[in-house]
């Protein structure tokens, strides 16, 4: 009877054992590189003696190949080499597939180092962030509460690629739909053929777009339960984290043009209808946007700020996540971001960017100025907006001014 007894003992302990080992393994390994069969990749790889070439009988167990990977990004600048591991057995795929796949090269020796004005912006704007959030005279709903206070359905803008450790905020109106593109290639998330999307601009806007090839922070819950929060907070601390923003005004006046100017279904449904009920005497719009179009008739300009500005607007919804404040979607008093980049100088910031993460010589960012919205066009687009209105507008969007260092446009404000 003392022997059974003794032996569910040790049982009962061997399994408490086990389980503190799991959970350590989790909080220290595990937490920073949740894709066991991902390999991550943004360290170089110290130059080692090679080892005995005995003969292989195995292959090396996946979650020892974690832990080295997970390592490798601790480790100081060396040769350059890849840390990747060997890609993985293709056996199952196609031999085009096979011969196809390029080993991923992610880390870049430069010989010269990034323009010291370059780094000198990087930090102005994090110390402003860091400055304005410190700051009483600016007020919004939501600065001062902590990451955990913030609900789960407001974390969907931020997009998580465990291969190279980066967490990118998208913002609406200000190149994300390039950006997404950048981070589907990163994180290989898009195959054709079986072997990773390479090029970003071959990827059709309706996937860049689909939630579906993204891993947001509000899908934490789903995937790891009461872990969800712990593990966000743990990328977070490790994690390289940017965001790309712009003028306040001139991306509204990009969203309108997108939304309103452009035959779409959707937005004239779920807005336009509205616009055009509640201040342009239309109380029967017409039911399609092509049916609008076809006789002229879409919300002006003026109305969306009437929109924007009607008390009534949020209470039946939030902001689309076009219009909606920066600070709504991306948490920038909660977040401390590595990297804050601006529309106006996206080229630059765009390439310290790639390079400070250091896959600049697998991806670069694509470029387009094709119908880009002009700051110099904001004068003649608020001229049919009352300047009571305009004063307004600035209310409601004036902590993306101070937090993101853009000029409060008294041109548009004291006519």
């Amino acid at each position: 009877m003392g022997t059974s007894r003794m032996f569910r003992i040790f049982v009962v302990l061997g399994s408490a054992f086990m389980i503190l080992l799991i959970i350590i393994y989790w909080d220290d390994v595990g937490a920073s590189h949740l894709y066991l069969h991902t390999p991550v990749s943004p360290g170089p790889k110290i130059p080692h003696p090679p080892p005995h070439q005995g003969p292989q009988t195995s292959r090396t167990p996946s979650f020892l190949s974690d832990i080295d990977a997970f390592v490798n990004q601790f480790l100081e600048p060396g040769t350059g080499e890849p840390t990747d591991p060997a890609p993985p057995d293709t056996s199952n795929q196609s031999e085009k597939a096979e011969e196809r796949y390029i080993p991923r090269r992610e880390w870049k020796i430069h010989l010269t180092p990034v323009a010291a004005e370059l780094r000198e912006r990087q930090e102005q704007r994090r110390k402003l962030l860091q400055e304005m959030c410190a700051n009483d005279s600016v007020v919004f709903p939501g600065k001062n509460r902590s990451f955990d206070d913030i609900p789960n359905r407001e974390l969907d803008h931020l997009i998580v690629d465990d291969r190279h450790g980066i967490i990118y905020c998208y913002v609406p109106k200000v190149a994300c739909s390039n950006w997404k593109r950048i981070m589907i290639v990163l994180s290989e998330s898009l195959l054709r053929d079986g072997v990773p999307q390479r090029d970003p601009m071959a990827i059709p806007r309706d996937l860049v777009h689909n939630s579906s090839m993204h891993f947001t922070f509000n899908k934490f819950w789903k995937r790891y339960g009461k872990f969800a929060r712990h593990l966000m907070k743990v990328k977070l601390k490790k994690y390289t984290k940017f965001i790309f923003v712009r003028d306040p005004f001139v991306r509204l006046i990009s969203a309108y043009r997108n939304k309103f100017e452009l035959r779409n279904e959707d937005f004239y449904r779920r807005f336009a209808q509205v616009m055009l009920r509640r201040y342009a005497n239309q109380p029967t719009p017409p039911a399609s946007v092509d049916e609008a179009f076809g006789v002229g008739i879409h919300p002006s300009f003026s109305h969306f700020i009437q929109y924007l500005l009607d008390p009534q607007t949020e209470k039946e919804m939030p902001f689309n996540e076009h219009w909606r404040q920066v600070y709504r979607l991306c948490h920038p008093c909660q977040i401390q971001y590595d990297f804050v980049g601006h529309l106006e100088t996206a080229e630059e910031d765009a390439e310290h960017l790639l390079r400070q993460l250091r896959v600049d010589n697998v991806v670069e960012f694509p470029t387009s100025h094709r119908n880009l919205t002009a700051s110099s066009w904001e004068a003649d687009w608020f001229s049919t907006v009352p300047v009571e209105a305009r004063r307004e507008l600035y209310k409601l969007y004036e902590p993306d001014f101070r937090l993101f260092g853009y000029d409060r446009p008294d041109s548009i404000l004291n006519e």
